[in-house]
């Protein structure tokens, strides 16, 4: 009976702290005329940051398919960070983010969005439609 009631419980254990709230920033690239800017100084910068930092690998999700002009959202994971890494983390993105909407032609570049206020859960993104891991 010691045995099972032991095995129980470490099964209970495992999946109390294996099923973590998974929180995740949402970064919108919308489409003026002509499609949407590039991921790639954000990506550079997630992994400039984990290189940095010394953090395990940054979670990134992308979910396309959002328009006819090639829309997308990335969703970053944030359950690596500290709270002193994570507002690092965001004011650097928001940096980057504001840089890349400061160099856009307006006429035809699309805009990139983030709101850091609005973090996403993993239950939120449970149903999303073409979600896949993002290929760095």
């Amino acid at each position: 009976m010691k045995k099972i009631l032991l095995t129980f419980t470490i099964f209970c254990f495992t999946f109390s702290f294996a099923q973590k709230g998974q929180n995740y920033l949402e970064i919108s690239y919308s489409s003026m005329c002509c499609g949407t800017l590039s991921p790639d100084p954000v990506i550079n910068y997630i992994n400039q940051f984990q290189k940095k930092n010394k953090i395990k690998p940054i979670e990134v999700l992308i979910q396309s398919g959002l328009g006819r002009e090639g829309e997308f959202n990335l969703y970053i994971s944030t359950d690596n960070f500290s709270k002193t890494k994570k507002s690092a983390f965001i004011k650097g993105l928001q940096k980057v983010i504001l840089t890349q909407n400061s160099k856009r032609n307006p006429s035809k570049d699309g805009t990139v969005n983030f709101e850091e206020t609005a973090p996403v859960t993993k239950q939120d993104l449970a149903n999303t439609r073409n979600l896949t891991i993002y290929k760095k």
